[in-house]
């Protein structure tokens, strides 16, 4: 969950490699996995699809007792807002979620109004800007 991740655990992140564009997705979910390289495009286990991962710098350690690094991985599943914009995340979003804008190396990101599919803010309507949901 992105809530369990700190900015502790990406002091080592370098760079976010994005495997499609996000500006079209109010948001994307991110957890932190184990993986045996510091880079690299990682394997993917889940359902759905791998949207894009962190590479970490060569200062980056792996675990001992695994042999591993931890680096993020930003996914998306079948049911989620942006293949069924009526389904379950209409107007919400997964624990995990964070919106892609906010997204940058050692920094975990963070909620919106964009990714918690709520309606926008007087600010933003005044400013004419819509989000799409």
């Amino acid at each position: 969950m992105s809530s369990l991740i700190s900015e502790d655990d990406l002091k080592h992140e370098a760079e976010l490699v994005w495997l499609e564009d996000i500006s079209c997705l109010d948001y994307v979910r991110q957890s932190l996995d184990r993986l045996p390289t510091r880079g690299g495009r990682p394997a993917y286990h889940r359902d759905g699809r791998m949207v894009g991962y962190a590479t970490l710098g060569s200062e980056a350690k792996s675990s001992r007792a695994s042999g591993t690094f931890r680096r993020r991985v930003f996914w998306l599943l079948p049911h989620d807002r942006d293949t069924e914009p009526d389904g379950l995340y209409a107007g919400s979003a997964p624990a995990e979620a964070v919106d892609p804008g906010s997204l940058k190396p050692r920094a975990k990101g963070r909620k919106t109004e964009r990714s918690e599919g709520g309606p926008p803010s007087n600010a933003m309507q005044q400013l004419g800007i819509t989000l799409p949901l």
